[in-house]
């Protein structure tokens, strides 16, 4: 699905809007989207609260441009116009009691004061009537986005009772918008963080990743210690030694628009070991992409130490593996906090700038002619085609003719 167009999204969404009113409904923007616009951001996406039911937004969009996935909670998902995307229109409500941690087990079609309640934090709890340019606040969010605060809608600990991985989301919030905890939120986390092992491991590693991925990492990660969320993430691992601790920090933070993987191996690499590390990505359901990224960069950070210095067919496999740009990025920015030589990164930099056929050039010989050289087959064959690509790497040998001669000389020195 391409991504849709942000003026076209915007203008069906108001559309939207329009018509739920228009039709005798209450109808406003809800959540994150009237945040992103009051903090002067665009949002990502629209929702839209409305007193309709659920089969009154139906009759009204047409059942052919709506789908009712989410009707049991009062949810429609309108398809808008080429162009302009979907967004989730939902009827006010209340919510009953939530017994998974994660979903109400009931809902109750209600007013919107009623809807502002049950949500989360104060700042994702306004409405914007985008047709009558009107704010609707009924628990002081815009007060709240004013003093930059992250707080929880009527009592901290009923909030995240209902939904644990709302403690994650009070850091996330706070951090990439370069908030504050309100002390009470915080201290609510502090006191519940235990339970977030409730979340699924899915969840938890996609507000992990928006975190880790984000410029503002450090501030996240300090914010999940102090809340003792960190110590239940990382279960296993030692997050209260400070010096490591801190270089972890220091080195995400030196990090330039990191992926995933990468991100995160710059905070487990100075906390454990390889196995560790990916047995946490294992618990964390991570996909195998970057599950294996992760592993090899934790496994490799240190050997590309000493690489200006080291014959050039130590370093070339590290170099041309898909992981190379974020080894070296990882690098750098241990180079930054005084864990590795810039020397050293720079020549790696410099390597990587070479042409693919230069970087990696093809093998000069296969199996195939050692068998035509009359080579016995056995384990020789690794030891030989190894000293040879060795050979070639470091420019002692350029032809396969070269290639074959080396290999006679090895042949009669064993």
């Amino acid at each position: 699905m391409s991504k849709p167009d942000p003026q076209k999204q915007r203008e069906f969404a108001i559309e939207a809007v329009r018509i739920l009113q228009q039709a005798g409904f209450e109808a406003c923007f809800a959540g994150g989207c009237v945040r992103d616009q009051l903090l002067g951001r665009e949002p990502k996406d629209f929702d839209i609260a409305t007193s309709a039911r659920p089969d009154e937004v139906r009759d009204l969009f047409g059942h052919r441009r709506t789908l009712p996935i989410g009707a049991s909670f009062g949810v429609i998902t309108v398809l808008g116009p080429r162009g302009a995307g979907q967004f989730d229109v939902a009827t006010f409500r209340s919510d009953g009691k939530y017994s998974d941690g994660r979903h109400p087990d009931e809902v109750r079609f209600s007013s919107a004061e009623e809807d502002a309640q049950r949500r989360d934090f104060t700042i994702n709890g306004m409405f914007f009537d985008p047709v009558n340019e009107r704010i609707i606040d009924y628990v002081g969010g815009q007060v709240d986005l004013e003093r930059c605060v992250v707080r929880a809608i009527g009592a901290a600990e009923v909030r995240f009772a209902e939904d644990k991985l709302r403690m994650l989301r009070a850091v996330r919030f706070a951090a990439t918008l370069a908030f504050e905890l309100e002390a009470e939120t915080a201290a609510a986390i502090s006191r519940m963080a235990d339970q977030l092992t409730a979340v699924s491991s899915e969840r938890i590693a996609a507000e992990m990743q928006r975190m880790l991925v984000d410029p503002h990492r450090l501030r996240a990660l300090t914010m999940l210690r102090y809340t003792r969320l960190a110590e239940v993430l990382f279960a296993g691992i030692n997050v209260h030694d400070e010096s490591s601790w801190d270089r972890a920090l220091r080195t995400a933070d030196h990090l330039d628009a990191p992926g995933y993987a990468l991100a995160l191996a710059a905070v487990l690499g100075e906390l454990t070991d390889s196995r560790t590390a990916g047995e946490l990505g294992q618990k964390w359901r991570l996909s195998n992409e970057v599950l294996r990224r992760l592993t090899w960069l934790v496994s490799n950070r240190a050997e590309l130490t000493g690489a200006a210095q080291l014959p050039w067919y130590r370093i070339q496999p590290l170099l041309i593996h898909p992981g190379a740009a974020d080894l070296v990025a990882l690098c750098a920015a241990r180079a930054e906090i005084g864990q590795f030589d810039p020397a050293d990164v720079d020549f790696c930099r410099q390597r990587l700038l070479w042409p693919a056929e230069r970087l990696d050039p093809p093998a000069l010989l296969s199996g195939d002619d050692l068998v035509a050289r009359g080579v016995p087959q056995g384990s020789v064959y690794r030891e030989l085609l190894s000293a040879v690509r060795d050979a070639q790497l470091q420019g002692e040998i350029q032809t396969q003719a070269d290639a074959l001669a080396l290999v006679d000389r090895l042949l009669k020195s064993r």
